[in-house]
């Protein structure tokens, strides 16, 4: 089986969206989406290689030094498949981007390093 890294995207415009909700509404939707995602997570359980977590403040490090960076990567996560198209297809419908207000969720196969680049 490959491994697959997910990441979970969210723009500011998006957040915006979410908090013009009634505190309420948010709530109901944050435990409803909360519970969904602990249903997805059960069901994909045997493809979870890592289950991540939330990502914070970004720093990039270049040629011209470190500087502070934005960018839409919310979270991440691994998971195992047969096939890219099967590692996405466990992302259909996700509560990321179904109940809550992230946007998508990308996913790229982690390659094995050459041989000799250790």
């Amino acid at each position: 089986m490959k491994q697959f890294m997910a990441i979970y995207l969210g723009s500011p415009g998006a957040r915006a969206q979410w908090n013009t909700l009634s505190e309420g509404e948010r709530k109901q939707r944050e435990a409803a989406g909360m519970q969904q995602w602990r249903d997805w997570a059960t069901k994909h359980g045997a493809s979870i290689v890592d289950g991540g977590g939330p990502l914070g403040k970004t720093k990039r490090a270049d040629k011209e030094g470190i500087s502070d960076v934005r960018n839409n990567m919310a979270a991440y996560v691994i998971v195992r498949a047969e096939s890219h198209e099967a590692a996405a297809a466990l992302f259909k419908n996700h509560p990321h981007f179904s109940v809550f207000p992230g946007e998508a969720v990308e996913i790229m196969e982690c390659l094995p390093v050459p041989t000799g680049a250790r």
